[in-house]
């Protein structure tokens, strides 16, 4: 479902977010400068748009993005302009500068869980990483690691991709730059975290620059990476940073490794997916089922929960 609002085009409505262009209200004219970001209370899982929608959720990640912007003020610079946005979308919203996005889902783990974890049971690696031996469930690992994947379109799967394959997208230099900023951030915010009751096991982080700073196009049209120096091309942070969306949170007091730990992030949502009390085959083309209230309320509490222990505030959703 998309949003109309006054004085603003949408270019482009995602699984749980929406980008408008403001406009001219006389010429209508876009300004192509900025944009607004928009996040609903909309989620997904297992490349699912859910029927049912978990309320505040994009209040607490807009919330909580703009808080950790502000953390990592000193690595990396943000895309954020301004949170004085139209009423409708007071509170989760934001204006952005206008990036061109680097085409790598930029990831990083600090600890071995989920789909990582198959892949070092299968290969003893994790996107060409190769780990220590005897590493479980929920294991720390001993740095935080570099483990991209491809951005794939709406609607199809990331591919896990190795380092030397994103230098084959963006060049050597860019690609050394990606890595030393996904794992620096996720350091931070686990560094952060940890001191609130909160361990960040892996995130994923995206970057763009200004359009104006492009490189000149390469033979299939797109900008050419391998062509700019890396040291001085500016590097944003965009989209969320260290949400329970693009994060894996997990609660510091319970972690064992060896089993599922107790999350603050969507993961309540999938278990309740996978198990029989939701019928859904998750193979099927069918789409999952609604969710029961009690699920609704534990995954918004939840994410209420790691809010309030992050930033030390209290959440107070608007009237």
């Amino acid at each position: 479902m998309t949003l109309s609002i006054p004085g603003h085009e949408l270019l482009y409505s995602g699984k749980v977010r929406g980008l408008y262009a403001p406009t001219d209200p006389v010429t209508g004219r876009r300004d192509d400068t900025r944009l607004l970001l928009v996040a609903s209370d909309r989620v997904s899982a297992y490349d699912h748009v859910l029927s049912t929608p978990v309320p505040d959720k994009g209040a607490l990640l807009t919330r909580m993005s703009l808080w950790w912007f502000d953390q990592l003020a000193d690595l990396v610079p943000h895309h954020v302009l301004s949170t004085d946005v139209p009423d409708e979308v007071a509170g989760r919203a934001v204006y952005v500068r206008r990036l061109t996005m680097l085409p790598v889902e930029c990831v990083a783990r600090a600890y071995l869980t989920g789909g990582g974890l198959a892949e070092y049971a299968a290969t003893g690696t994790v996107s060409g990483v190769r780990l220590p031996q005897g590493l479980v469930d929920g294991s720390r690992l001993p740095e935080p690691v570099f483990t991209p994947s491809t951005k794939a379109p709406q609607g199809q799967h990331d591919e896990p991709i190795s380092l030397e394959q994103v230098a084959d997208l963006v060049g050597p230099g860019l690609a050394d730059r990606l890595r030393d900023l996904t794992v620096a951030i996720l350091a931070r915010g686990d560094q952060v975290a940890a001191g609130r009751g909160i361990l960040i096991a892996d995130t994923k982080v995206e970057f763009g620059v200004d359009p104006a700073h492009l490189p000149p196009p390469g033979a299939d049209g797109r900008p050419d990476w391998r062509a700019v120096d890396p040291d001085h091309l500016e590097i944003r942070l965009a989209d969320e940073v260290l949400t329970p969306d693009s994060s894996r949170f997990w609660r510091a007091a319970d972690w064992e490794p060896g089993r599922a730990q107790t999350s603050y992030d969507k993961q309540v949502l999938r278990d309740w997916l996978t198990s029989p009390a939701s019928g859904w085959d998750r193979a099927s083309d069918r789409p999952p089922p609604a969710l029961p209230a009690d699920v609704v309320q534990l995954t918004r509490s939840r994410y209420v929960e790691a809010y309030e222990a992050l930033t030390g505030q209290t959440f107070h959703p608007r009237a």
